[in-house]
């Protein structure tokens, strides 16, 4: 049988996996996994909330046991090592659900916990539960005061200034930090033994890449004086406290409504219930059954093994676009009732209300959301990626689909950042120095232009009808522009929300080919290279996470499916179909699909904070090996 005739077959049993998992609704929505910090870190707060010999508890504790490594630590990922955050964390939560520290599991963590440095090691959030526990003082913390609430957005740091990620979780932080609750445990249940030093001793918070002496004239010492001085208000009259807390909890509050927790992620549902519980709320309180009930929305439980996991999101918009994305490049369109109903699903769910994107933009709303209720936070790349979807299915004139997309265009027209870009939430949302406070080692402290999102939204302008050649029009120029002046020397591109320059790579040279950039061109031409040079032995190409730390191991990993798919896609439009490497490329996703018409990866390819949290999209080795597939299948009959 040809290629082409097993590519067609291919094709068909990937479309019909995706048959199969629709919802009765229309919309497609995957398990979105995280590493062991969501287990432990529900654990920790069950028992801040005494609820940890419930049966849930027990669960994710044996959740954890399932993914400790050989080394006795857990990763941030499948194959990476292992961290002291994650493995201080993962000890913690099971000596809390009564396993003994003699216990081989906990003797090995407890080794590699004080190989890599001790608890003395722990992110910032960490040393939140730590203290949240009674294990620390809460001056050990970095301080994160609730007046920031008060600050004017004309002031260089606000609350506005910062991600929006970073935004909803700050605030109720910010209510944890000024109230200080705690749960005090007996010495028993505690982990001094995890100590090194003092805590009083430990080493200064800092973002990951940070320099570890920065100097006496430097933002990382500014902010570290800072620091000292805001705990140093904590500590004396507070004229401006009760005020402040005032406006944190009804600024959190407001940004629950219409959403599935506030900015809708597991941190600030989980420190919004600390907090709610700090304010002196009851546990049949609205507030805290809220934010407990929506913890619940994200827990998924396995009855087979005794496990459960916690996800640290939902991803039905994102799931749902893509794989319509997927399914258009297969020829599949809105006449079919499955397409119809994902269709009026998708458009049902279009945000028509400002968020907090309008507190510096001034536009129509018309966007999407990555989860299934978000209104204040819709983001740029579903949005994209939402017009792509309608179009691709319906192409044809539509007055309710024309208009949302012409209301989803205009909005991120208008989320264009001045240097040519776009960020996932805000606009111009790039204040460098905010990255050197204390707080910042969670390395999200901003949202600025990366190459992944700007060429995204250039393929949706493709799709459009916008070309590169002899179009006036100044948000297309700018975008090249950018994409241009972010290529990295070796011709590779950044990846900021997929692993990494094979994601960054593949997605700009699609975005330049819908505009219609050409594969002669010496910024396409230098991706594309890179892209031949760094195919795997196997004909797939595959990279590590380890590349977000280690800039050599960029393009270098073990073949997946997903990463396949993203070179693939960046090749196949420049002309490339027939290319040997190319080919090799496709029987490789072919060879491998399974049985059922998907494919198998364990390794996580989506990427949360750089170096510091990952994430399993479980369609990601689906829909875009469907959608490589499908239109490897379309070039090459042109090309024929």
């Amino acid at each position: 049988m040809t290629l082409a005739k097993r590519t067609a077959a291919a094709i068909e049993k990937s479309q019909e996996w995706f048959w199969g998992r629709q919802h009765p609704d229309g919309h497609w929505c995957a398990e979105l996994e995280g590493d062991s910090l969501l287990q432990s870190e529900m654990i920790l707060l069950m028992t801040f909330l005494g609820r940890e010999h419930e049966p849930l508890a027990r669960r994710l504790g044996n959740q954890l046991l399932k993914t400790q490594t050989a080394d006795g630590g857990w990763p941030m990922y499948l194959g990476g090592k292992s961290t002291v955050t994650n493995t201080v964390k993962a000890y913690f939560a099971l000596k809390l659900l009564g396993h003994d520290v003699h216990e081989e599991p906990m003797k090995k963590a407890r080794e590699c916990v004080l190989a890599l440095g001790g608890a003395d090691r722990i992110n910032s959030f960490t040393r939140f539960y730590l203290a949240l526990l009674g294990q620390i003082p809460y001056s050990i913390c970095p301080a994160v005061p609730p007046e920031m609430v008060l600050l004017p957005k004309w002031f260089p740091v606000n609350l506005y200034s910062i991600s929006s990620w970073t935004r909803t979780i700050v605030v109720p932080l910010s209510l944890v930090s000024a109230l200080r609750p705690v749960r005090e445990l007996p010495p028993e249940r505690g982990i001094a033994e995890l100590f090194l030093k003092p805590p009083r001793q430990w080493p200064p918070l800092r973002a990951p890449g940070k320099p570890e002496h920065p100097g006496l004239f430097s933002w990382d010492t500014f902010f570290r004086v800072t620091d000292r001085l805001l705990k140093g208000y904590q500590a004396g009259p507070k004229p401006t406290r009760k005020l402040a807390i005032r406006r944190a909890e009804a600024w959190l509050w407001e940004h629950c409504q219409n959403s599935d927790g506030p900015g809708a992620i597991q941190p600030p549902i989980v420190w919004g219930l600390v907090a709610m519980k700090a304010l002196g709320y009851a546990d049949d309180s609205e507030r805290v059954r809220y934010f407990w009930n929506q913890l619940m929305d994200l827990i998924l439980e396995s009855p087979e093994d005794d496990t459960a996991r916690m996800q640290p999101c939902r991803s039905p918009v994102w799931d749902t676009v893509i794989t319509l994305r997927a399914l258009a490049a297969g020829g599949v369109r809105r006449t079919r009732p499955e397409i119809a109903r994902a269709v009026r699903w998708l458009l049902d769910r279009q945000i028509r209300v400002p968020g907090d994107w309008s507190e510096t933009v001034n536009a129509e709303p018309g966007m999407w959301c990555f989860e299934y209720h978000n209104d204040l936070y819709p983001d740029t790349d579903d949005t994209a990626m939402a017009i792509m979807a309608l179009r691709g299915v319906c192409p044809e004139p539509d007055e309710e689909i024309d208009a949302a997309i012409d209301r989803a265009f205009r909005w991120l027209r208008a989320m264009q950042n001045d240097d040519g870009g776009w960020g996932a939430f805000d606009r111009n949302n790039n204040r460098e120095f905010l990255t050197h406070v204390p707080f910042a080692d969670h390395n999200a402290m901003t949202d600025p232009s990366t190459p992944d999102l700007t060429s995204r939204i250039l393929e949706a302008m493709g799709h459009l009808g916008y070309r590169a050649d002899g179009d006036k029009m100044p948000t297309l120029k700018k975008a090249i522009a950018h994409l241009r002046a972010k290529q990295q020397p070796d011709g590779s591109w950044f990846g900021r929300w997929g692993v990494n320059y094979i994601y960054g790579t593949g997605e700009v040279l699609a975005g330049m080919a819908a505009v219609g950039v050409p594969a002669d061109d010496p910024a396409v031409a230098a991706g594309i290279r890179w892209l031949l040079e760094h195919q795997n032995t196997d004909g797939g190409w595959g990279e590590s996470a380890d590349s977000y730390e280690d800039s050599t191991l960029r393009g270098q990993g073990p073949t997946t499916p997903s990463q396949t798919a993203w070179a693939l896609l960046g090749l196949i439009p420049h002309g490339l179909a027939k290319h040997p490497a190319v080919v090799r490329g496709i029987q490789w996703l072919v060879e491998h699909q399974n049985a059922d018409g998907g494919w198998s990866q364990p390794e996580f390819t989506g990427t949360g904070f750089p170096a510091v949290f990952y994430l399993r999209y479980h369609y990601y080795h689906q829909y875009f090996p469907l959608m490589a597939l499908s239109k490897w299948a379309a070039y090459a009959a042109q090309e024929t």
